[in-house]
């Protein structure tokens, strides 16, 4: 087919523009790419709109042909429809740079009630002492961002297709190869030629524990053993049928939430479900570096209100890790890190209950030899017990076999970056290298370190890039904060005026009026 990838490009790390002609792969003209389509891509487009950048002097190109589409999935099929709450601050907010009104606001005078009214802010008014963090609904996120999504007219920009790779331009800039749904255009290939890229991919994909993976390739059965980030209605709907036996595999906010939906289940049909929980480490009472960066713990999970300390985002640890290279910033990455949840009273009341009538138990050590049941019915796995493990009752010092029905590994997704082909071949093709962690190196600007072409340069943002000069990249808030680096950094190129106060309070109103810019 007429205007593909040849081996010449293929191989080549800069290309000249006569290259890509005699391909015949069309190339368009547009200052500024982001690749992504998702919410990485959906806030720096929109603070860039805010900043003065018009829509036709930028292309989205991306999979998903709305921002939250890639990010509703995962919520859904984990446990967090649009009714349920997300774990995010009440000011992080996608649609909105400035963080006012806040979520509780906003949700307070959308209320029909006096109460509905007072309790969001009242939430806010007594975190985290009297009550637990404020946090949106997931379905008040996404109707935000569609309602910023009309008014920036990111959809005039959007060009939906896959991003097979970014290569220099001879000259300066970089070409964006892009491959768009079949039918879609006349060339296999369509080349963006900009001057400016920013790259927010998200995770590469999903990650099953080892023992379960090597299970469901060996024996072909993916509807007993399942990643919580993957649909898996059809089991709670098994479970629905007949009494059978869940084991759960992580300790972190999934987790907490597929098993608040075990436990709302069970009560709602009045279920015979027994829920076997096995912590790799098992946390029981607060833990951490030192007496200031110490995290409550208790029954196995760590709890913290967010992904990360809140002065990540603005505060001394901010700060600190914007000084920190090598190792001493994984150190520090390392310390602030680890699998934790948020408290929520319900669900522990849930799982307290369960501790007292049988039914949900726990187990502290690894897993191994997942295979089928002799009979047919479910699996069995070798458990193999941490002995030292701080269990409210002695555990056993000998691997043991346990029979059960189904598997949900709620340990995370893929975060190898390797595993997605555009970030390989930025790696192998375009001088980007790996930060501490084995991350996307960035700068304090969030520019792709050793990328640079002429003046053209390549920003990342998102979790491709944990591990960088700015913590809690991958929240909500650490893609507004990146975005507004990456808007600054172009303002100093002179690619787009500075944003000053007044500026930015009439930006600010043109947003609450829900005026188009």
């Amino acid at each position: 087919m007429r205007g593909d990838l040849n081996q010449q490009l293929i191989e080549t790390d800069v290309w000249t523009d006569d290259m890509v002609i005699a391909s015949g792969i069309p190339i368009v003209d547009v200052p500024f790419v982001t690749v992504g389509s998702g919410i990485g891509s959906f806030v720096t487009f929109d603070t860039l709109r805010i900043y003065g950048v018009p829509a036709q002097s930028m292309a989205v190109l991306g999979p998903q042909t709305v921002p939250w589409q890639s990010y509703e999935y995962l919520t859904r099929v984990s446990q967090i429809p649009r009714q349920e709450r997300l774990r995010s601050d009440s000011q992080s907010q996608p649609d909105n740079i400035w963080g006012f009104p806040s979520y509780a606001v906003r949700e307070a005078f959308s209320a029909k009630n006096p109460a509905d009214f007072v309790k969001p802010l009242w939430n806010v008014l007594t975190e985290p002492i009297f009550s637990n963090y404020y946090t949106p609904r997931a379905g008040q996120v996404f109707t935000a961002m569609e309602k910023e999504f009309h008014r920036i007219g990111y959809g005039q920009s959007l060009r939906n297709g896959v991003v097979r790779m970014i290569r220099r331009r001879s000259g300066g800039g970089y070409f964006t190869i892009l491959t768009p749904p079949a039918g879609a255009a006349p060339t296999k290939r369509i080349a963006f030629r900009s001057n400016y890229v920013h790259v927010a991919i998200g995770y590469p994909g999903l990650k099953l524990l080892d023992d379960l993976q090597e299970y469901r390739e060996r024996y072909r059965d993916p509807s007993r053993v399942v990643n919580a980030y993957e649909p898996h209605e059809h089991l709670y709907q098994a479970l629905q049928r007949r009494p059978s036996t869940v084991m759960i595999r992580g300790s972190g906010i999934v987790a907490s939430r597929v098993l608040q939906r075990l436990c709302d289940d069970r009560e709602r049909f009045n279920l015979n479900t027994t829920i076997l929980h096995l912590f790799r480490t098992y946390v029981d009472k607060p833990h951490g570096a030192n007496v200031f960066s110490r995290r409550k713990g208790k029954d196995g999970w760590a709890f913290q209100g967010f992904n990360y300390p809140k002065s990540v985002w603005g505060g001394q640890l901010k700060a600190k890790v914007r000084k920190l290279e090598g190792e001493e910033r994984a150190r520090a990455y390392k310390e602030m890190g680890g699998t934790n949840t948020p408290i929520r009273k319900n669900w522990q009341a849930q799982l307290k209950r369960g501790r007292a009538e049988g039914w949900y138990q726990v187990m502290a050590g690894t897993a191994r030899d997942l295979r089928p049941a002799p009979n047919g019915q479910g699996v069995i796995s070798t458990i193999v017990p941490d002995p030292a493990a701080p269990l409210p009752f002695p555990p056993p010092t000998q691997p043991f076999d346990t029979p059960i029905d189904y598997v949900i590994d709620c340990t995370g997704l893929e975060a190898d970056i390797r595993e997605h082909r555009l970030l390989a071949d930025l790696l192998d093709h375009t001088g980007a290298g790996r930060n501490p962690v084995g991350r996307l190196d960035v700068d304090r600007t969030f520019e792709l370190i050793g990328t640079r072409s002429g003046t053209g340069k390549i920003y990342a943002s998102g979790t491709a890039t944990l591990g960088g000069y700015f913590p809690g990249v991958d929240t909500f808030l650490g893609l507004q904060i990146a975005a507004q680096e990456i808007s600054d950094d172009l303002a100093a190129n002179g690619f787009v005026k500075r944003m000053g106060p007044l500026r930015s309070t009439h930006q600010w109103w043109l947003w609450a009026r829900n005026k188009r810019i």
